[in-house]
């Protein structure tokens, strides 16, 4: 008879892990964030509360995980065909629609909110997710750039910033549409910004 082997407590909390992420990402789209809680997260997943306690101290830090996992490399960069501008708009109008769904949305927005009480939290969201967004458009400004398609004094951080801004502020306050349109009118107007003197 063939000896029974231990069970691998690796796999089941990689499981518990999976299986928690899966419920918080569900959970704030189905409730929202201010009556998500450890509880219901726990219930959905199928574990016990204080396993959930044992990994994460609250809530939000359950959330920023699941919401990260995966994505926290940022390592593709933006394309460069040498032309920025088509460059920037295609990247711009995939993420307009990545922030119009509502699977993207729900928990992208909870955080927002989240980390404008929670300084802790808000530095931490910049970290994982705004601050490598802004650098790989800052890398492509960057590169355009030192290829002379835009003004020489650049700061390709501030030149990603005055891209992503109005974008972030419009999808934020719920100003307007994030709609294609939207996209490549800012690009247009951030690229003629920029031109190089003559």
């Amino acid at each position: 008879m063939a000896p029974k082997t231990a069970p691998d407590a690796s796999r089941r909390s990689e499981r518990s892990r999976r299986a928690i992420f899966d419920a918080a990402l569900s959970l704030v789209g189905e409730v929202g964030y201010p009556r998500l809680t450890i509880e219901g997260i726990a219930a959905r997943a199928g574990v016990g509360k204080q396993t959930i306690y044992r990994w994460w101290p609250s809530k939000a830090a359950v959330l920023l995980d699941a919401f990260t996992d995966g994505v926290d490399d940022y390592g593709a960069a933006l394309p460069d065909t040498g032309d920025l501008e088509a460059d920037l708009k295609h990247v711009l109008r995939a993420t307009a629609d990545e922030f119009n769904d509502p699977a993207f949305e729900a928990p992208y927005r909870a955080l927002a909110a989240a980390g404008a009480n929670d300084e802790e939290l808000s530095r931490t969201y910049v970290a994982r997710l705004l601050e490598p967004g802004i650098a790989v458009y800052a890398d492509r400004f960057r590169a355009a750039r030192d290829a002379g398609h835009i003004d020489p004094d650049t700061d390709p951080r501030i030149a990603a910033e005055l891209l992503l801004s109005p974008f972030s502020q419009r999808w934020l306050m719920r100003t307007g549409e994030l709609t294609h349109a939207y996209t490549d009118t800012l690009v247009d107007l951030v690229l003629r910004a920029l031109r190089p003197p003559r």
